[in-house]
């Protein structure tokens, strides 16, 4: 899950997303501004990731979406996982722009909406990927089927439902260190996060589980050297090591701290672990599609203009990506 960026307050006449409710700035508040701001180092890194991540996931998102071939489960998911960061981008530059240069509160708080909607999908569409994953192990017989369809079409309703419903934010009044979210907002948005994750690590170890057993079983009927056998059970292991391992270093430092955390904590914390957790959202697209072969040949056509990207190919597993 996710939250708005957060304040810091830099110094005497100088704010950035967020400014002190008082002079101490032991509590966070947002607030119009009708003078001009002095631009915060922080909010433009965070400009700068959202940049960033708009283009990375807008090609994740385009090449989709053009290419007919890619209507495939796990190719929705891997677009609802796209559109949600690409949103999540946009999210930052519009807040980035409507706070320094058209300062409206009523905005902001729609882009404060916006952000946690979007963050939120992209956590959810993660696990959505891992479930997906790992079913197409488990039920490698019956994966392909309308039955896997409809299945995904009720996960990309249920992960956009749930971020919608995580972005409807409270009125502005209460104190957090991330405002204009309040505390048991930003504790149920943590909280979530834990739990999703907690969920994918179960999954990632039952998919491990899966795939030293069939490594196991493919070595023995093909009487593959223990060498061999080795090597493949750990790349099947690395993947769901990484994926995990960069989700976990993006976003558990920010879900703790609000957990944690409370309106008399500095800003600089905030700005500390929120920076990392949009990485994640710049990392997906790396991880999830552009590491596809099928996604890497479109890209090589289009940017080569040798020929279409719309040729059919044969799909492969989820659980190969």
């Amino acid at each position: 899950t996710a939250a708005s960026a957060p304040p810091a307050h830099t110094g005497e006449g100088q704010q950035g997303w967020f400014s002190a409710r008082n002079g101490s700035g032991s509590s966070l508040d947002l607030e119009s501004v009708v003078q001009p701001l002095a631009l915060n180092p922080w909010d433009v890194a965070l400009c700068i990731s959202g940049t960033i991540i708009s283009c990375e996931n807008a090609v994740v998102v385009v090449v989709i979406f053009y290419t007919p071939a890619f209507r495939a489960p796990m190719f929705l998911l891997m677009g609802s996982l796209a559109t949600a960061d690409l949103l999540a981008g946009l999210g930052l530059i519009l807040h980035f722009a409507f706070v320094y240069f058209t300062p409206s509160e009523a905005v902001s708080l729609l882009t404060v909406g916006l952000l946690v909607t979007s963050f939120t999908a992209s956590v959810c569409s993660l696990l959505a990927i891992t479930i997906d994953r790992y079913l197409s192990l488990y039920n490698a017989l019956t994966y392909y089927s309308e039955r896997t369809v409809t299945r995904t079409y009720i996960m990309l309703i249920l992960t956009w439902g749930a971020s919608i419903c995580h972005g409807l934010l409270p009125e502005p009044s209460a104190c957090s260190v991330v405002r204009p979210l309040t505390r048991s907002h930003l504790v149920l948005l943590s909280a979530s996060f834990l739990a999703v994750f907690a969920v994918m690590l179960q999954l990632y170890v039952q998919i491990c589980r899966i795939v030293c057993r069939h490594a196991h079983q493919i070595a023995v009927q093909r009487h593959f050297l223990a060498s061999s056998h080795y090597a493949t059970t750990r790349k099947g292991i690395a993947t769901p090591a990484v994926l995990l391992g960069t989700l976990a270093s993006c976003w558990l430092p920010f879900a703790v701290y609000g957990l944690l955390g409370d309106c008399s904590s500095p800003a600089l914390y905030t700005y500390a672990t929120l920076l990392p957790a949009t990485y994640n959202s710049v990392l997906n697209p790396v991880l999830y599609a552009f590491r596809n072969q099928e996604i890497q040949k479109v890209l090589w056509a289009v940017c080569c203009g040798c020929c279409s990207p719309t040729l059919p190919f044969r799909s492969r597993s989820p659980s190969d990506v």
